[in-house]
């Protein structure tokens, strides 16, 4: 399966029969380059990816700047230190699930929520954990 076969099929999916969808997603390896994203995914600096890697290794460390991904920034909620990052910016958000090799990124806005979104974004990333990469 391709990487952009698991963006299209597995993150901006029918959110379990809803009708709903993320607005963006993507797959990057930890040195920031593109494995696959949608065609809605902001286009991000690199030190955006350098910053939520050094989130990951010093869990804390976006708190006080806040998550910034295609210059949009995301003040920084509860994750899971190393292996997951989630972002608050109005009614929507970002979350990162960190695995061996890439980050999965999934970016919401209502209706779809915060739990449906780190649902997503963790259910594949946790398959590619499971998967070695």
């Amino acid at each position: 399966m391709s990487w952009q076969t698991y963006v299209d099929e597995h993150l901006m999916c029918d959110i379990d029969g809803s009708g709903q969808h993320l607005t963006a997603a993507a797959i990057i390896g930890h040195d920031g380059s593109v494995w696959a994203q949608s065609s809605s995914f902001p286009q991000f600096k690199t030190d955006e990816i350098t910053a939520v890697m050094n989130d990951f290794n010093e869990p804390g460390s976006l708190a006080p700047t806040g998550l910034f991904l295609g210059g949009t920034k995301y003040m920084v909620i509860q994750g899971e230190p190393g292996a997951v990052i989630r972002g608050k910016k109005g009614s929507g958000g970002v979350t990162v699930k960190k695995t061996g090799q890439a980050l999965v990124f999934g970016i919401y806005e209502e209706p779809v929520t915060p739990g449906q979104c780190n649902m997503v974004v963790e259910r594949l990333g946790d398959y590619l954990v499971d998967q070695g990469l």
